[in-house]
């Protein structure tokens, strides 16, 4: 921005680019809707009313609001690269993203980081940046890379970096650990927010992870958990994604003395979601469906994280801010008609325009390391009864079970009859090939078995078969492909979707991603799966900071008592 030919422009000194007549603004700091004018140069709003222009739009009475803001997303969820999710995400009127890039740094370490953040030029969006804070998420799993506050400190230089990305280690934070406070005094020195993770934490401990400067969550999934973390100074995302949804249990915290301190995110949302409800957007349409005022459904997704990040040229329609703007005719059903980033139309009827340039891709480095062959699933049977994982639907929470073991030649097997199945969870980073073994039981399957190279956090390869046969078979389907999604029964791969970049992300456009995740999903139900989105579920198993139970390469996680626990009781 050349901030002195804005201000002369918005003296009317000099012709603007663009004059938007006949628009109902959503004011997002008044809270009212103002007819007008609004005047753009150099991509930027300097101001209201009969400016002289190069070109005049009339919007015919139409709504515009500030272009919406996504407060924590993790954009390899998509499963697509940073191109086409913006390519899918800025027609629902996205023109900012708040992206954490764990999953990729999980992986590649400092170089997933760089990968994202060049990958993020040239887009029709701002794609902004929260630092993983948490690489690996935990000791008691074997990730890509290591990241330390060291390795963290060049990339708060950079003008997309706002913050440092949700601190899953919140027993860290509680007790002071020095390597999780190293990090949190270097986004303090370079005043950078730092948001959190702390599902079901309260009293306390909550008041110690606050305590920390911690000024953000996303994970509440009760009103009583939010309104606590509220009242400490915790700003409260409402996360709307694939897996977690947490609107409706969240709405009824949602008053007039609190929205100001929340806001709306996606976190984890997959390609069908995106294709067929939308992004941001598609929270605010519910959230207005469920009763709130739409004018404060925008504030949420717009001044507020705008706010929370410190992103002061974005978030509203005012002057020096960034003309991101979403254009739409009905309050109470909101769509964007026409989206606009930095001034320019780049969309228009939910599709992006045909004017708007693709960048040229980053190359990314290779992230698969095993050789599945000598693979061995075997569990010898060591007891009567086993610490069984239950998979919850919609949910990224999970239980503990006790189950009786089902015995085969001296091994504990699957039981489909009962809903017990084998899971492993192997390490495709170091060559090693580390292996957790347990069971699992809520996922559905009666036959073959289903692998992906998606599991949070760390990404090694999580499995889940009926026999060791055909888990060994669904791996070597996802190591063959340089990572990706696999089902087989028997020896047949009955559907394949392959992520070559990292093991998490396509190099194809989103609408193919969705075809051939529908493929994925109808052959694991067809294995027996019960859940809407198996594959989904399935990379969740191995998170271990969300309770109760999880499986990583080094074994079963109590999250609860945060610690390594025998699979025989």
């Amino acid at each position: 921005m050349d901030r002195n030919t804005i201000i002369a422009a918005a003296r009317g000194d000099a012709a603007v680019d663009l004059l938007l007549t006949g628009a109902r603004i959503v004011n997002v700091f008044s809270g009212r809707i103002q007819s007008g004018s609004i005047a753009i140069k150099d991509g930027y709003v300097i101001g209201f009313g009969d400016y002289p222009a190069k070109e005049t739009l009339d919007l015919g009475g139409r709504y515009v609001a500030p272009g919406f803001i996504d407060a924590h997303v993790h954009i390899e969820s998509s499963m697509v690269s940073v191109t086409e999710f913006a390519r899918a995400v800025a027609p629902c009127g996205t023109t900012t993203v708040i992206a954490d890039p764990h999953e990729i740094a999980n992986v590649l370490g400092a170089a997933g980081i760089d990968y994202m953040l060049r990958s993020a030029d040239g887009q029709p969006m701002d794609c902004l940046f929260a630092l993983p804070s948490c690489v690996p998420a935990t000791a008691m799993e074997t990730a890509g890379a290591r990241l330390e506050a060291a390795d963290l400190a060049p990339f708060f230089e950079h003008p997309r970096v706002v913050a440092l990305a949700e601190m899953m280690n919140y027993p860290g934070v509680i007790f002071t650990d020095p390597a999780v406070m190293a990090k949190l005094d270097l986004a303090r020195r370079q005043h950078r927010a730092m948001d959190g993770h702390a599902p079901g934490l309260s009293g306390p401990q909550l008041c110690a992870y606050a305590a920390a400067g911690i000024t953000s969550d996303h994970e509440c999934t009760r009103a009583e958990e939010a309104l606590e973390k509220l009242e400490l100074g915790i700003r409260i995302m409402v996360r709307e994604g694939t897996c977690a949804r947490n609107l409706d249990a969240l709405f009824p915290v949602i008053d007039a003395h609190t929205w100001p301190n929340m806001m709306w995110c996606t976190d984890d949302r997959h390609p069908h979601d995106i294709l067929t409800e939308g992004h941001v957007d598609a929270v605010i349409r519910r959230a207005v469906t469920k009763g709130l005022d739409p004018v404060t459904a925008i504030r949420m997704a717009t001044i507020n994280p705008a706010a929370h990040f410190g992103i002061f040229d974005a978030g509203a329609i005012a002057p020096g801010r960034k003309a991101n703007l979403v254009v739409f005719s009905n309050l109470t059903d909101i769509r964007a008609e026409r989206v606009f980033f930095m001034g320019r139309r780049v969309a228009e009827g939910g599709r992006l325009l045909p004017t708007v340039t693709r960048p040229t891709p980053v190359r990314v480095p290779r992230a698969m390391h095993l050789d599945p062959a000598g693979l061995d699933f075997s569990i010898p049977l060591e007891g009567s009864r086993l610490r069984v994982i239950r998979a919850i639907a919609d949910q990224v929470v999970t239980r503990c079970e006790i189950m009786p073991a089902a015995e085969r030649d001296g091994m504990a097997v699957s039981d489909p009859g009962r809903d017990l199945v084998k899971l492993a969870v192997v390490d495709r980073h170091t060559g090693k090939a580390h292996m957790g073994k347990g069971f699992v039981t809520g996922l559905g399957l009666n036959r073959g078995a289903i692998a992906s190279s998606v599991a949070h956090d760390s990404h090694n390869i999580i499995v889940a078969g009926v026999s060791d046969a055909e888990m060994r078979a669904a791996v070597t389907a996802v190591v063959a492909m340089d990572g990706g999604f696999g089902a087989v029964m028997g020896e047949r791969v009955l559907a394949q979707l392959p992520l070559p970049v990292a093991g998490l992300m396509s190099d194809q456009p989103l609408e193919t991603v969705r075809d051939q995740m529908d493929c994925m999903i109808d052959a694991a139900q067809a294995l027996g799966a019960s859940l809407s989105d198996p594959f989904m579920t399935l990379g969740f198993l191995a998170l271990p900071v969300i309770p109760d139970l999880k499986l990583t390469d080094q074994g079963l996680v109590d999250v609860t008592r945060f610690e390594i626990v025998p699979l025989f009781v």
